[in-house]
């Protein structure tokens, strides 16, 4: 049996790398899942994700190696999923993976056992969150928030929601809760 695809978009500020870290710290070997790395071509520890930092050239050269399951280009950076989420899934093991919600098409055909969870904030939460963060002037905030809506608006049928608008811990716990049930395949989102 090939593991599951746990394929995690929301908008920035939505907390998707601090609920990958917390489970990170929690996957224990009978939850059969890991979290994989994604290669970027934004320097470490910019950006608050837990990432392999490559050059543009590191990247062009793994990409025409194959070293790549996944990889598109977003907001002036490359992104990348190794190849290493193949053999895992092969192997029967689930998988979390901070993806894209572009690349989310091309994804599902390539993958029969994807699940799209979409991590869910309320807006106005999501607003200050993004204000705090301070990297964005109003109006790219607000350019964001307005993509957050559509996005909202546009996720497939099947769509798992996880709502991180409360405590850091629920977000968690209601992740670890998916990738456990899912894992073993009862439960249906959307």
């Amino acid at each position: 049996m090939s593991g599951t695809l746990f394929y995690l978009m929301g908008a920035s500020g939505s907390g998707k790398d601090s609920l990958l870290a917390g489970c990170r710290s929690r996957l224990l070997p009978f939850h059969r899942c890991c979290v994989a790395h994604r290669y970027i071509t934004r320097a470490a520890g910019v950006g608050g994700e837990n990432h392999v930092h490559l050059t543009e050239a590191e990247f062009a050269q793994r990409s025409e190696l194959g070293m790549f399951a996944m990889q598109w280009d977003s907001h002036g950076y490359r992104y990348a999923i190794g190849s290493e989420l193949d053999q895992w899934l092969d192997s029967g093991i689930n998988v979390l993976v901070n993806g894209s919600r572009e690349f989310l098409p091309w994804a599902m055909e390539r993958y029969d056992e994807l699940v799209p969870v979409l991590i869910d904030v309320n807006p106005a939460l999501l607003r200050d969150r993004l204000i705090r963060r301070g990297r964005e002037s109003l109006p790219e905030i607000e350019q964001r928030l307005a993509r957050h809506t559509q996005m909202l608006e546009t996720m497939p049928s099947g769509t798992c929601r996880i709502d991180n608008s409360g405590p850091l811990e629920q977000g968690i716990e209601a992740l670890l809760e998916l990738v456990t049930m899912q894992g073993w395949r009862p439960l249906q989102c959307g």
